[in-house]
Parts: C-alpha cells; structure tokens; sequence
C-alpha cells in the first residue's frame, strides 16, 4: 500500500506491461500520472483515476516520488528521460526515476552516472511474468542500484510484484533480466523440441503436457505456453520481436565479454525464423510455428 513517503507516482509507457504495472499502483492506493507517447493509449488508465501528463517534462514538473519507464529498447530510455521533454529537463533533486524496461546494463549505467548530477536516483528493475503476472501484480522484479533508495520504494514494488530482489549496483537488474531471457528462451526451445518428439511418436501434446509438468522437466514455458502451442494460440503475453531485441542486448554484451552462448544462439535464431515468416507480433510461443516448418510437423 501507498505510504506517506511515496503516494504519488508517474508511470512512462503504457503497452502490455506498463498499463497492467500503473493499474496495480492506482489499486494500491498511489496517486498515478501516466504518460505515453500515442495518447489514447492512457484513456484505461485515465478511467480508473489516473491524471495524463503531456509530456514527460510535465509529469516531473509535477514533483511525483517516483518516475517509472516502462518503453521499447535503450535510445527510447534515453529519450523520455533526456530529451527536450524529457524527465530530466524538469526533475526535482530527490525524484527516483524506476526502469521497467529492458536495456542494455552499459546504457543503464551511462543513465544513472547522468542522473546522479541533478540528485535523481536511477534503480533499473527490469520484470519477468508475462501479461499475466503484470495484470495479477505477481511479477518477479529484478532490481540494480542503491539499497537505502531501494528500501524507501519497497512498497510501490509490492504493488506489482510477487519475488523483489536487489541484486547490485546500479546495471546488475538488467544483467539479471539477460540471465532471465537466456532461460525463458532456451527453456522454450527445448519444449518445442520435445513436442516434435512426442508428435512424431505419436503422444498427445496436452496429455505430454499434464505428465511432465509436475516433475523435473517443469517449467514455466511448459505449462503455460506448452498448452497455447498445442491449441495454435499465438496470441502476444511478450511478443517474439521484443524477445529478439532482448536477445540482441546479449550477443551484443555476449561479444564484449568473449561468451559463445550456443543454446541461446539456436534459440535466437528460431525466433528470427518466425518473425521472418511474419510472426513477429505473435508471442514468443511462436517459435513453434519456425520449428513446425524445420521439422515438417503441426502442432494443433
């Protein structure tokens, strides 16, 4: 719940997950100012008693607590925090500005270096749980940056997630969330692996599914994407175009650091498969379809 150090918030980007994260915060009791980039995207928000800032510049000029960022890749950051309208063009010393988003961990550090001199205190808290833990207030958030500052925000965490971790200093969330997406990405793999394997041999995708997710082999993917591959349900929780651009921060990172990640490198390619046949916008659960075209299957 809002307390008397942090009430009011701002919250930048109002896709899938931020819109789902702002409405846990106007539930919890904070006072909310939402901002995105296409306007109308903030009408739900605004229905449920949210303000709408014009720009960014606006919704720091405001003197919230908190600034969160949820938006697409690292130059996006950049911009609503440093751009003409940006965050810090109007931040007051003392605002913590909270990245939700998911970056390059070089980039969040650079954002936090420049902060710092106006006396804003950058925590990146990148997020794990899909649509689903966004919209239940579930989510595993995975923080990098200064304890006191962490502490103090706790409970506006609290609103939208479940499992809330510092891990370091400032970059070490986004760090984590490269660790997350090399799991979530080649755990996904190995279910469509498996499900050639049980289609060709002749085993019921859905009864598989039921066997094998209690035991060892379980596994978030499985149990909750395993079903929506065998019904051919690629409706978007995360979409494949934005897993790529994740995994994209980690070849990139994965070079400077002389990493020759195998699996994840496979599993990125399959992404980039399906996207190339059009399924970009589809949720990750559509690697299935570039895995059904290499192996000659259909899974539904």
């Amino acid at each position: 719940m809002a307390n008397d150090s942090i009430r009011t918030v701002g919250y930048i980007g109002m896709g899938i997950m931020g819109s789902a994260m702002a409405a846990n915060l106007l539930k919890a009791g904070f006072d909310v100012t939402v901002w995105n980039r296409t306007t109308s995207k903030c009408d739900p928000l605004k229905t449920q008693g949210a303000k709408v800032a014009d720009s960014p510049a606006d919704m720091a000029e405001g003197g919230p607590d908190i600034i969160f960022t949820n938006v697409t890749n690292s130059p996006d950051v950049e911009a609503v925090l440093f751009g003409d309208d940006g965050v810090a063009s109007t931040a007051r010393a003392g605002l913590v500005v909270i990245d939700n988003s998911t970056i390059s961990p070089i980039e969040t550090q650079k954002f936090y270096t420049k902060l710092a001199e106006q006396d804003v205190t950058l925590l990146d808290a990148p997020v794990s749980g899909g649509d689903v833990g966004a919209k239940n207030g579930t989510l595993a958030i995975m923080v990098g940056g200064d304890e006191a500052v962490f502490n103090k925000v706790m409970p506006a965490f609290e609103a939208m997630g479940k499992t809330i971790n510092l891990l370091g200093p400032s970059g070490m969330g986004q760090v984590c969330k490269a660790c997350n997406q090399i799991c979530v990405s080649v755990k996904l793999l190995a279910v469509c692996e498996a499900f050639v394997f049980a289609r060709k041999s002749g085993l019921d995708l859905h009864k598989l599914v039921n066997a094998i997710g209690g035991g060892a082999a379980a596994s978030w993917q499985l149990t909750n994407l395993g079903p929506k591959i065998a019904d051919g349900d690629y409706d978007p929780g995360f979409m494949i175009d934005l897993v790529l651009k994740d995994l994209g921060i980690i070849a990139d990172a994965s070079k400077t650091r002389d990493m020759n990640l195998k699996a994840t490198t496979l599993a990125t390619e399959y992404f980039q498969q399906s996207a190339d046949q059009g399924n970009g916008a589809d949720g990750t659960q559509a690697m299935a379809k570039a895995i059904e075209k290499v192996f000659g299957v259909k899974f539904s």
